[in-house]
């Protein structure tokens, strides 16, 4: 395989000697590149970074904003690929700059749809765990950031899709396709206070029975049951960001990528099939889904 890895090194080398910068800058640099290399693998591309075009720049941007990055996390790491490509050109090992003519996502006046995670954490501490909706909201909200999961997948969830002797749900995407997504500690705990002391006091209606989170009458949430729980919790902690229940999918892949986590561990839990790719990926297996986000969810 073209050897990016030697590469990387030299341009870290690069960052300390030449432009002396912070330790954590020069690991965020160094992340983006690997982002980029990651990408070039999972495209099956045996290429040298002295050899990658603004045509391979341009599909790496639209896989990453497909993924879930907010525009400020792309402008970040376009912006890593330009120092890397400026280092490429400094240190004479290319002539043209593929980084160039790129333009980074107009960061402009777009409310964010992204959470950092202080908010994260601001808006699940508002939530009145006192009331059995509080307790259910709680752990729908925590499994929302914690798998990435899509609104539909939340309300569709059943029961003996939830595995929580080995951390998994079995999730049921797009085009009735399956895949095991890892779901963290915190969401679990809650989780298993919902299901062992809210919803077994729950009225019993056999159609809805098999569903994980309930209304108080017993039947299943709606779409819009979430949107107006999220809404709510935003007005209270005065949050002025425009979210929805896919904020905290959002959330969930910018934080494990900027956190460091493989790009494809990241598509995979997502359940993405991706615009742009149509290749069939290799499927992780689930010890390493598991430890990608046991090592860069804030939440694990």
């Amino acid at each position: 395989m073209a050897n990016w890895s030697s590469y990387i090194k030299q341009f870290e080398n690069y960052l300390k000697l030449e432009r002396s910068l912070s330790q954590n800058s020069i690991d965020a640099y160094v992340r983006d590149v690997e982002k980029l290399d990651q990408f070039i693998e999972i495209k099956e591309l045996d290429i040298s970074p002295l050899k990658i075009t603004s045509m391979h720049l341009q599909s790496f941007l639209e896989y990453i904003n497909e993924l879930g990055m907010s525009s400020y996390s792309q402008a970040r790491i376009l912006s890593g690929l330009k120092a890397f490509y400026k280092f490429l050109i400094f240190e004479e090992l290319i002539s043209a700059d593929p980084t160039a003519l790129i333009e980074g996502p107009k960061i402009g006046r777009k409310l964010p749809d992204t959470l950092d995670y202080s908010e994260i954490e601001k808006l699940l501490a508002a939530i009145d765990l006192s009331t059995p909706e509080g307790g259910r909201n709680r752990a729908m909200l925590e499994m929302l950031y914690s798998s990435g999961l899509r609104v539909s997948e939340l309300i569709d969830l059943r029961l003996a899709n939830v595995h929580s002797d080995i951390g998994f749900l079995r999730v049921i995407g797009k085009g009735n396709k399956e895949r095991l997504v890892p779901i963290g500690r915190e969401a679990l705990k809650y989780l298993k206070i919902y299901i062992d002391e809210i919803r077994v006091h729950t009225p019993k209606i056999e159609t809805f029975s098999s569903y994980v989170f309930l209304n108080r009458s017993g039947r299943k949430l709606t779409r819009v049951m979430v949107f107006l729980i999220i809404k709510a919790l935003a007005a209270k902690i005065g949050l002025k960001k425009n979210i929805s229940p896919h904020t905290f999918r959002h959330s969930f892949a910018t934080h494990l990528i900027e956190g460091g986590a493989d790009l494809r561990a990241v598509q995979e839990m997502l359940g993405h099939e991706s615009i742009t790719t149509t290749e069939i990926y290799t499927h992780l297996d689930r010890d390493y889904l598991r430890q990608v986000v046991q090592q860069f969810h804030p939440r694990s």
